[in-house]
Parts: structure tokens; C-alpha cells; sequence
């Protein structure tokens, strides 16, 4: 989506737009206005549908927060400064944990600026009516991407449509994970039914037909429906529209990170808005925070030959461009000795680049879940032909899978998706279905590139069935409340 630019503009204009924007946005305010005066023409219903966009920009949701919760899987370490998230990889956390607290406020943001479009856009008559659906759908998409990430983390929240913004009902009880999954689900077909299946150059990046499908197939395989989860799945797998990318690193290349592959990813413009979420993963070294270090454990997972492993992960003694010159990787960058090289570009000038777009949603994920649900339905062999297009796409000479079961399954998904935030859930949804015994996965010690155990989420971790399935809700928002929200079974 071009619009890194007009995503700043709608945080000037839109009444929702909370303060929590960057220093950059260092430009004139053109006006006043409220949920009474905005809402009035086109141009506003799209630069405020582009403000919801803009959330995600925020450090406490996708920009860094939420992938710190993938510290529990045996794939990440974490690193960089804020010690209180070696309670996360532990399993110690609780409710007063800032990393438990933190993106719930930019969550129910999203969520409240979603809900001020539904409710107004209908009522706009200056708009063209494709573009009027358009938003629309967006901002049901959007609610539901909220929604959905308030799900995995919490389990059990409070839900606020258009109706509570009417009535002022804002303080509200939780709603049972089912009622949760129904919401997201309207939500989605909604926004599969108003979205386009595809946009001119200059809205790439906006989310498409193609995003509510890839996001109703997550979920159906969260709820246990794969039946329901093939059928939408296949979708995004059959149309042209969302195919993968010629190659697996287009996905991390700034030049071509909006590509058909690409279902949902945060659009951001190196200088002008942007995340830091590329901050957080390059090596302090080289103008980098270094908070996220893959494990031996995920770095072998890759088989000889697979060329993801080199676009994916930084090693020792691995030759890196960072702009101005060409480094060496040494084992004392970070404490595994590894960084996730994915998500990392720097400028000619030198300097991080901040136009490479953070992956939320890719093609690659649906096939795979595609893969699986055939799998655990049918059986071995079922989900090969969804396999064999990521493999093949990967590279033409990896063998190919014949009669993939399970254990093949996972392990597509592990090199596939490293580093993109899918790995816990995986985990844990395997868990849940009895595939696999996540207690004993946490018992194996996290090691560093030559095998010694870390110290950080080295030693055995104690994940406690069903209380690790969700986090605590956070104490800030029980207490409130006032009584109305109750606090998560076991904690």
C-alpha cells in the first residue's frame, strides 16, 4: 500500500487516532476534527479506514509486542534488554507482566477504529460504491485480525461491536472463545464478500479477498473445523491472485515484499513511518537491537540443501552486506549465535532500511494448513500436492514428498514460516489435537549455534496443560472493570 504517506495522514485527521504515533509525523495539522465533522466524503472514509492500518506501526502490537509471545516455542531465544521477558519463555509470567499488558490496548484500538467506520462509511453518500464496500470490508477484516490476535494470546475477552460504541457500553464481561471465534468468523465472511481480490499498484498492500480467506482458514484450523478450513483455504491456493512468490525471498526484499504471496503484511516507508519491527531483529552491532535469536534447534531443521536456511538465518562466519561495507558474522552478536537474516536490509548510505515490510500473512501458511487438514483428515499422501508447490517453490531440487504424513507436515511449516510468528501456534494447536506433547518439547534445553545450552531458556520450562494455552488477562484492565472482567482459569 503506497501509503505509508496517507496511513500519517489519517493519523492526523482521524478523531480515534490515539498519540501513540512517531516523532516523524512532523507536519502541519490541517484541521480539527471529531467523529461529528470527519466521515463526510471518499477521501475521508479511505484516509480513515488507512488510520486503522496504522496501529499496526505501534512497537506494543505487530511492530514488536506479538512476536515476542513465539519466545515460548523451542525456535526463539529471546534477547535484548527487558529481562522481564525471560518470564514469558518460562512460563512464569503473570498478570502484572508488561509483555502480557502491553498490545492490549492497541488491539481494542484497532478494534474501536473499526467499529467508528462501520459505523459511518454506511451513511457517506459522497463515495463511489466500490470503493465505500472496499472499506467496508477492510474494516471488518480488521476488527477481525484484532480480534483474532486477542484470541491466541488471551483466550477469553470482552467483545465491542458497533452497537456497544452507540450505547456507550464499553465495560463489558468476556465472552467464551467460541462466542470470540464466531465474531471473527462474521467478521470474515463479511469482509471476504466486500473486499476486492485485487488492487492497483498504487493500494498494494491493502488487504484483499484473498486476506479474509488465508485469515478464515487460520481459524477454522484453530476451532478443530478442517473440513471448513480446506474449503476456504483452497481458495487462496487455486486463485491466481494470491500465488506464491517465484522465489521464497521476495517475501523479505523490500523491492518486492507486496507481491501475490503477500496476504497481510505492515506496510511501512523507510523515513517516513515506519516499524521498528526490523530494529528489533538486526544485530546491535549493525544499527540493530538484537531481541529475537533463532535456536540450534530450528537452524537444523533446515535439510542440506534447502536454500531458505541462507536467506533466513545469519550464522557465524556467514558474509553480510550491511550497506557500506561487507561484515562477518562472529558467534558473540547474539546469545545463540544466530539472528534471523529474513528480516533484515540496509541502505547503500548504510543505516537499516525501514521500508522492508513485516509479514503477517503469507500464501505459503495457507497451503500448509491446507496440507494438514487433508492430512489429519484423510491421511498420509492427502496434502502432498500443497507441500510439493512450497518445496518446489523453495527450490526444484529438494526431493520431493510422496505419502507426507505429520512429522513432514511439520517440518515444512518449521523451515517455511521461522521466525514469522506461527510456531507456537503450531505447537500448540498439535497439542491441543494430541499430535504432539508440547510438555516434553519445552523439557529439551534451547541450544546455542555450537550446542551448549543457554542460560536463557536453556533449561527445562514447565508448561502446565490447560493454563499455557492462553495468557493471563492483563491485572490494569481486571482492575478497571470494576468486577466485570474475571480473570483467566489458573492464574
Amino acid at each position: 500500500m503506497q501509503p505509508m504517506k496517507h496511513i500519517l495522514l489519517a493519523g492526523l485527521t482521524a478523531a480515534t487516532l490515539l498519540s501513540g504515533c512517531k516523532n516523524v509525523l512532523d507536519v502541519q495539522p490541517q484541521g480539527n476534527f471529531t467523529t461529528g465533522n470527519y466521515w463526510r466524503n471518499q477521501d475521508q472514509a479511505v484516509d480513515g479506514i488507512t488510520g486503522i492500518y496504522n496501529i499496526l506501526l505501534e512497537e506494543d502490537y505487530t511492530g514488536f509486542n506479538e512476536f515476542v509471545f513465539d519466545n515460548c516455542s523451542d525456535d526463539q531465544v529471546r534477547g535484548g534488554d527487558h529481562d522481564y521477558d525471560d518470564a514469558i519463555e518460562a512460563f512464569t509470567y503473570d498478570a502484572s507482566t508488561p509483555t502480557v499488558r502491553a498490545g492490549w490496548r492497541w488491539k481494542y484500538e484497532m478494534i474501536n477504529r473499526a467499529n467508528s467506520a462501520l459505523i459511518n462509511i454506511p451513511k457517506i453518500t459522497s463515495i463511489d460504491a466500490a470503493i465505500k464496500q472496499r472499506c467496508l470490508g477492510e474494516a471488518h477484516f480488521l476488527r477481525a485480525f484484532a480480534y483474532w490476535r486477542l484470541l491466541l494470546v488471551y483466550g477469553e475477552v470482552p467483545i465491542i461491536t458497533e452497537d456497544d460504541v452507540i450505547k456507550v457500553n464499553y465495560n463489558k464481561p468476556k465472552v467464551s472463545t467460541d462466542e470470540l471465534r464466531k465474531q471473527i468468523e462474521a467478521d470474515l465472511l463479511l469482509a471476504a464478500d466486500e473486499l476486492p481480490e485485487t488492487y492497483s499498484e498504487t493500494d498494494k498492500g491493502r488487504v484483499r479477498k484473498g486476506t479474509a480467506w488465508g485469515l478464515l482458514c487460520k481459524l477454522y484450523m484453530e476451532w478443530g473445523q478442517l473440513d471448513k478450513a480446506i474449503a476456504v483455504g483452497t481458495k487462496v491456493t487455486s486463485n491466481a491472485n494470491y500465488a506464491l512468490a517465484p522465489r521464497y525471498s521476495d517475501n523479505f526484499s523490500v523491492a518486492t515484499g507486496n507481491n501475490s504471496e503477500m496476504l497481510f503484511a505492515v506496510q511501512t516507508v523507510d523515513g517516513y513511518g515506519y516499524s521498528d519491527f526490523i530494529t528489533y531483529h538486526a544485530p546491535r552491532k549493525w544499527n540493530g537491537w538484537s531481541f529475537f535469536y533463532p535456536t540450534k534447534g530450528l537452524v537444523d531443521e533446515f535439510e542440506a540443501g534447502d536454500p531458505r536456511k541462507e536467506i533466513c538465518i545469519m550464522a557465524p562466519g556467514d558474509k553480510i552486506n550491511v550497506g557500506t561495507s561487507i561484515e562477518t558474522v562472529t558467534p558473540d552478536l547474539s546469545w545463540s549465535g544466530y539472528h534471523y537474516k529474513k528480516f533484515c536490509a540496509w541502505k547503500p548510505s548504510g543505516g537499516l532500511n525501514y521500508s522492508l515490510k513485516t509479514p503477517l500473512m503469507r500464501s505459503a501458511d495457507i497451503y500448509l494448513l491446507v496440507a494438514e487438514a487433508k492430512i489429519r483428515l484423510t491421511g498420509p499422501g492427502a496434502g502432498d500436492a500443497e507441500i510439493q508447490a512450497v518445496r518446489t517453490r523453495a527450490s526444484a531440487t529438494l526431493p520431493a514428498v510422496h505419502n507426507a504424513g505429520m512429522k513432514e507436515l511439520m517440518h515444512e511449516r518449521r523451515v517455511e514460516l521461522c521466525g514469522e510468528n506461527e510456531r507456537q501456534q503450531d505447537l500448540l494447536r498439535w497439542d491441543k489435537a494430541k499430535l504432539i506433547d508440547i510438555v516434553a518439547i519445552n523439557n529439551q534445553p534451547k541450544l546455542a549455534y555450537d550446542g551448549s545450552v543457554m542460560s536463557r531458556g536453556g533449561s527445562p520450562r514447565k508448561f502446565i496443560r490447560p493454563k499455557h494455552y492462553y495468557f493471563p488477562m492483563p491485572q490494569t484492565e481486571i482492575d478497571k472493570s470494576k468486577g466485570t472482567l474475571v480473570q483467566n482459569p489458573n492464574y
